[in-house]
């Protein structure tokens, strides 16, 4: 394990709807509690609004609660010092005005270390500075004409085991994956 600074960069060109599908299901699939789920998303500003809306919107539809329920999306974190440790996180988050969206639908068992999804805007992709390791998605924007700088910011992290592309452009799938 290298880490997990796990990233998805999203350009202009992507369909929002399976954006949303692949980020909600890398980030908060197994409560966000995978080496490779995903932690920042990186869209395009020309369409970030509504591509992080969209993500937002899936993402708060999650159902949280017991996993022997079937409806249930996002089940526990792996302890109480875990649950802990990332609710306060995203305090500070809230705290800070960079809260962007959480899970609504809660269906929590007493006694449980839940942890609702949450989504979090940072201002450049450095602003990551440590694993999260739960639930958390979060969100920078960067401006076309600027791969090249995002991919060298996220190379530099030291971090990543996985690296999504969303692009209708092969040739940007494939420079990104060069």
């Amino acid at each position: 394990e290298t880490g997990d600074a796990n990233a998805m960069i999203v350009d202009s060109t992507a369909l929002p709807e399976q954006v949303a599908r692949d980020a909600v299901a890398s980030a908060f699939q197994s409560a966000g509690q995978r080496c490779s789920a995903l932690r920042l998303l990186c869209v395009q500003d020309d369409v970030a609004a509504t591509m992080i809306d969209i993500v937002a919107g899936a993402m708060a539809e999650l159902n949280v609660g017991d996993p022997a329920i079937l409806a249930t999306d996002i089940g526990p974190i792996i302890d109480e010092e875990a649950r802990a440790g990332i609710a306060a996180y995203i305090d500070e988050a809230r705290a800070a005005g960079r809260l962007i969206a959480e899970a609504r639908r809660l269906d929590l068992p007493a006694g449980g270390t839940f942890v609702a999804p949450a989504m979090i805007r940072l201002d450049h992709v450095t602003d990551l500075r440590r694993e999260i390791f739960g639930p958390v998605l979060h969100v920078a924007t960067w401006k076309g004409g600027e791969l090249d700088a995002l991919i060298d910011a996220i190379n530099a992290s030291g971090y990543g085991l996985t690296l999504g592309i969303h692009t209708r452009i092969d040739a940007v799938a494939a420079h990104v994956a060069a």
